[in-house]
């Protein structure tokens, strides 16, 4: 379930801020937000005009109605310049990256919030998504996940992750810290964004969808898309089915008939209906309602 003051970030499409073409389109792909980038895609020598371009791109990217990620730097003071470009009115969120512990969140909520007020913003405008990427960070993601009122997602950054853990960044090695950060994410009230797979072979679709829809099963709720094709089967995935949604209002239904009759648990199709599934059950159509709510206020989802 998506609580009220979390965004519905199903599919977050990666832009390189300096490439003009890829930001000419985005608006287009159906994201529900765009993560233009200022990291990993963008050579150091580009990073000050990338940085230049973020306030203008960011408003002509959101014109479909996806909202705006900027994915900032490490070290310090590349993170600090590109604060001071990302913070304005366009901009929903910045995604932390390398983040090592509480103190580093909270000291780049001090700076968003000094930038917001000096461009007149509600302070709280700008959201963070933290993001894992080191063993270190990997043994705190309990505090940096409760480090922030604006820290509203999550995920490990699996290519980083496993270059700094020594480990290939496959599916085997990747699935205990991917399910260890789904559940610190969940214990702090936050989204755990990401995939159980990697997000870098877009080569076969079918197996892709698969991949996408076994990690929604494992308890993401999103997931960072590199190719604007990923974006439409990401959105289906990561959207309760109308048979999931069939099935919900039945048990709450009948969960209704138990209840009047003095029963706390019943049967579906020969399996038991108790308190968590009628629970899982009323999340999903939550779920669904938020992300309708969403395409109603922003377009298209």
């Amino acid at each position: 379930m998506t609580p009220p003051d979390r965004p519905v970030w199903r599919s977050l499409l990666y832009v390189p801020v300096n490439v003009e073409r890829f930001v000419d389109r985005a608006h287009a792909r159906g994201a529900d937000a765009i993560q233009l980038d200022l990291e990993d895609s963008v050579p150091l020598t580009e990073k000050a005009d990338a940085r230049a371009r973020v306030a203008t791109a960011a408003t002509r990217v959101r014109r479909g109605g996806a909202d705006v990620v900027v994915r900032i730097n490490r070290p310090l003071s590349l993170a600090v310049r590109d604060i001071e470009a990302s913070v304005g009115p366009d901009v929903d969120a910045l995604a932390i990256t390398k983040v090592d512990g509480a103190s580093h969140v909270r000291l780049l909520d001090e700076l968003v919030s000094e930038r917001e007020a000096l461009a007149g913003l509600t302070n709280g405008h700008t959201r963070f998504l933290v993001m894992i990427e080191t063993p270190a960070a990997f043994m705190l993601m309990h505090e940096i996940a409760r480090a922030s009122t604006r820290v509203v997602a999550m995920n490990i950054g699996g290519e980083d992750f496993a270059l700094e853990c020594g480990m290939d960044p496959s599916d085997e090695a990747l699935m205990m810290p991917k399910q260890q950060m789904i559940i610190a994410a969940r214990a702090a009230g936050v989204m755990p964004l990401g995939y159980i797979g990697t997000v870098a072979d877009f080569s076969d679709w079918e197996r892709f969808r698969a991949m996408v829809r076994r990690s929604r099963a494992l308890g993401f709720d999103g997931a960072s898309c590199i190719h604007p094709g990923q974006v439409t089967i990401v959105n289906e995935e990561y959207t309760p089915s109308e048979s999931e949604l069939a099935h919900a209002r039945r048990v709450i239904a009948l969960d209704a008939e138990a209840r009047a009759a003095g029963r706390a648990s019943f049967q579906i199709d020969g399996r038991m209906i108790d308190i968590p599934v009628v629970h899982r059950a009323r999340r999903l159509i939550a779920r669904k309602a938020a992300i309708d709510a969403r395409s109603a206020g922003h377009g298209p989802a």
